[in-house]
């Protein structure tokens, strides 16, 4: 008779651990082709489960192909193939990018404990009773208006921004809005990115088989001059925190940009403001696109940054005129966000939970972000590094004293188990690049993981 162990507290239904279970024997060999199981009434009385219990984990294991039934006869094991030995597994090529990492400092992650899941579930099942069969009919091709209206009111209240919701074009993730603007401005005109920037920025305009230039920075962020002198149509700049390098765009830059927008037919600044939530010095930097009087600017923003990166919810605000074309043109594409989804989010942000979040995360992110530059201060590290851009967002920059070059240091520290990002890894060009500035992204770094990992690094200057 089958004898398993179970565990009632873990948070796994009985039936899955026995479907587990039995599934793992069957693979293992174990259980052979063709070997009678016991009856649902005999395994349940073996076991001290329920006869429902064993009944769901065989028509688990039918539906997956793993035993078969025969009428009046019972359970039997299916024909399966049995997995490579662990030896021949461990053989295999490693995926890209699969290699864990003690201390991670280039990924941003949202601890589960940031996460709002009492209110947030709440909100689901409210939206669920509010909706009901309303959830099934087709979304507006640019998102509920319920959801348009509640972002408008916060861009007001919290940006200054005077926005019609009509304006405001809902989809799942900025790279998806990334696509559409290509197509409503034009496969035909001449695109600018940031140089260093986000690199998959630039791989999206390049995969739409547009004519890219990459424009360099100075410390006031994109250069006019050398947008002007590109021929650009189109920039696509983040002038409130740049990523990575942390700069801040002053008025002047911006207004520069503004004229250079206006001295063209067609010409227009994609303004993509990721994180400006998380700014913790000053007030929020104002926007672009409230300071354009001539129809210049498309905003563009995401709820990945602010609530969690699995929430695919971002949004773009188009000027009047390019409304209508979009209107005209392409409101024929579905939209990329559920209406259940959108109904949860403009519930949370109605009922001021959102402005709730947002003010408690840029607490915890404040805290978290003065630990970990307070552990290199007073930690190894301290006298070999220098920390700059710090005032906002979920990152900043380490400088490292040291002859090591860039891919030296990231070699060295993975050894130790540290993940290590550089400024010079977001530049085109990355010979023309500053050496020895680390990326550090510490929204998910746990201070014991940091003072081990910081540790480890320190040892690069004893080797």
């Amino acid at each position: 008779m089958l004898t398993y162990t179970f565990e009632k507290r873990s948070g796994v239904s009985l039936y899955e651990q026995l479907y587990r279970h039995i599934k793992e024997d069957i693979l293992t060999g174990h259980l052979t082709a063709g070997e009678k199981l016991p009856s649902k009434r005999a395994l349940a009385g073996h076991l001290e489960l329920s006869v429902i219990t064993v009944k769901n984990a065989y028509e688990q294991l039918i539906a997956e192909g793993y035993i078969y039934s025969v009428e009046k006869r019972g359970y039997f094991v299916s024909a399966v193939q049995q997995p490579l030995p662990h030896s021949a597994c461990a053989a295999l090529p490693r995926a890209a990018g699969e290699r864990t990492y003690e201390l991670d400092l280039v990924t941003n992650s949202i601890s589960a404990e940031y996460f709002p899941f009492t209110v947030w579930s709440k909100l689901m099942r409210r939206t669920i009773l509010d909706h009901d069969t309303g959830l099934l009919r087709p979304t507006p091709f640019h998102g509920v208006p319920e959801l348009r209206r509640a972002i408008a009111e916060n861009l007001q209240q919290f940006r200054g921004m005077t926005v019609d919701p009509e304006q405001i074009v809902i989809g799942a993730g900025t790279e998806v809005l990334y696509h559409l603007l290509i197509q409503l401005l034009g496969r035909d005109r001449t695109y600018a990115v940031e140089d260093p920037g986000y690199g998959k920025i630039g791989r999206i305009y390049e995969s739409n088989q547009v004519a890219l230039r990459r424009i360099e920075l100075d410390e006031a962020g994109l250069s006019a001059a050398a947008l002007r002198a590109s021929g650009a149509d189109v920039v696509h700049i983040s002038p409130s925190h740049h990523y990575p390098t942390g700069i801040v765009m002053p008025i002047a830059r911006r207004q520069e940009l503004l004229r250079w927008a206006d001295e063209g037919e067609g010409r227009y600044i994609l303004e993509d403001d990721y994180d400006s939530e998380f700014r913790f010095v000053g007030r929020p930097i104002p926007t672009m696109f409230s300071t354009d009087r001539h129809q210049r600017v498309i905003y563009l923003n995401t709820f990945s940054k602010t609530i969690a990166p699995s929430i695919r919810i971002s949004y773009m605000i188009l000027p009047p005129h390019l409304m209508a074309e979009y209107r005209s043109r392409l409101s024929f594409y579905a939209c990329t966000v559920s209406s259940f989804e959108q109904y949860t989010l403009a519930a949370f942000m109605a009922q001021g939970r959102y402005e709730q979040h947002i003010n408690r995360m840029r607490n915890r992110y404040r805290q978290k972000r003065d630990a970990v530059i307070d552990a290199i201060r007073t930690g190894p590290l301290a006298g070999k590094a220098e920390i700059m851009e710090q005032d906002a967002g979920l990152h900043f920059l380490l400088r490292l004293d040291t002859p090591l070059t860039d891919e030296e240091l990231r070699r060295a520290a993975a050894e130790k188990g540290i993940r290590l990002a550089f400024l010079s890894d977001y530049y085109h060009n990355s010979a023309a690049a500053p050496q020895h500035v680390v990326v550090v992204n510490y929204s998910g770094i746990e201070p014991e993981t940091l003072r081990r990992g910081l540790k480890r690094l320190a040892e690069l200057w004893e080797d």
